[in-house]
């Protein structure tokens, strides 16, 4: 266990990785590398690496290590890396953590307990667990869409109360529940992580400490400026980029709701990506991809020219 004064703060715009993947689902190592480099360059503070946006529940654990590898080598210490260990029980997350241990993340990211649903006593002791037994700080990750067991606000504020428990990112859609947590008296050490984009702005107006975005996959320059604008506490200029990343968001809208694949599919309109999906048959089909297209061409990111 480390000491969470000598770790970086976790904060600002933090991109879940998407994964480019050929039409066999084997991992293409060049492609991530590209679109790697391009959120480094536009200057993003972290990467959340293998987590949803990452198709990381459908992952071996070998592929999140050699993705984590690579994503490392090509960060070269810029940014902080936080590796997210999806997995079912807290067995299975603390032996995931074993296997990156070398790799030495910067942060350690895990869900409730998923498939059969249980009490928050038992979501309190599953991360006292992991965060005992985890080298780095670990990262609460509340998406019970996902898991079906949602971290309850009060078992977050117990969970602050642990040393080694860096902060939450929230990607439950429950901004009422995350206000009061931003406005409660917790350690100073404990960050506040939106994960819904359409909640960014408000989020840092409110006080949050950073955001993951997988929607910043395909544009994250707006994402870099309101994370500016929040610092210099100009309200007003974070509620105009909102409304920017909310029009990306019409690519996700005009597909159906189909968050991964539109993503997926618009970065690899803008050549740092494949369409597939790990899981082959979630891929965007043609009709859906040109709606898609429509979209970034009229936010001026694509040209047919």
């Amino acid at each position: 266990m480390v000491d969470m004064i000598d770790k970086k703060k976790l904060e600002g715009v933090i991109p879940a990785l998407i994964l480019p993947v050929n039409d066999k689902g084997k991992i293409n190592f060049k492609l991530l590398e590209k679109q790697t480099t391009y959120l480094i360059s536009a200057g993003v503070n972290g990467f959340f690496i293998n987590g949803t946006t990452g198709e990381g529940a459908w992952l071996t654990t070998d592929e999140k290590v050699e993705v984590f590898k690579v994503v490392k080598e090509i960060s070269e210490g810029k940014v902080f890396l936080c590796a997210a260990c999806i997995q079912p029980s807290t067995e299975i997350v603390i032996n995931e953590i074993k296997a990156f241990e070398k790799l030495e993340p910067d942060y350690i990211v895990a869900v409730t307990p998923y498939y059969y649903s249980t009490s928050q006593d038992i979501i309190i002791e599953h991360f006292k667990k992991i965060a005992h037994y985890s080298p780095v700080p670990l990262i609460l990750y509340n998406i019970p869409q996902c898991t079906h067991n949602k971290i309850e606000l009060n078992t977050v504020l117990e969970l602050t109360k642990e040393k080694n428990i860096a902060g939450i990112k929230d990607s439950s859609g429950d901004f009422i529940s995350f206000a009061r947590g931003v406005h409660t008296s917790v350690p100073e050490s404990f960050s506040w992580i939106q994960g819904e984009d359409y909640l960014d702005g408000p989020a840092f107006n409110c006080g949050a400490n950073g955001i993951v975005t997988g929607l910043g996959n395909v544009w994250i320059e707006p994402y870099i400026k309101m994370f500016q604008a929040a610092k210099a506490r100009n309200n007003s200029r974070v509620n105009e980029i909102q409304k920017e990343i909310n029009n990306l968001y019409e690519l996700i809208q005009v597909t159906g709701g189909k968050v991964i694949p539109a993503i997926k599919a618009a970065v690899t309109l803008l050549g740092r990506s494949t369409k597939w999906m790990r899981m082959f048959s979630l891929t965007l089909g043609d009709e859906d991809i040109e709606k898609v297209k429509r979209v970034i061409i009229k936010l001026g990111l694509f040209s047919e020219k």
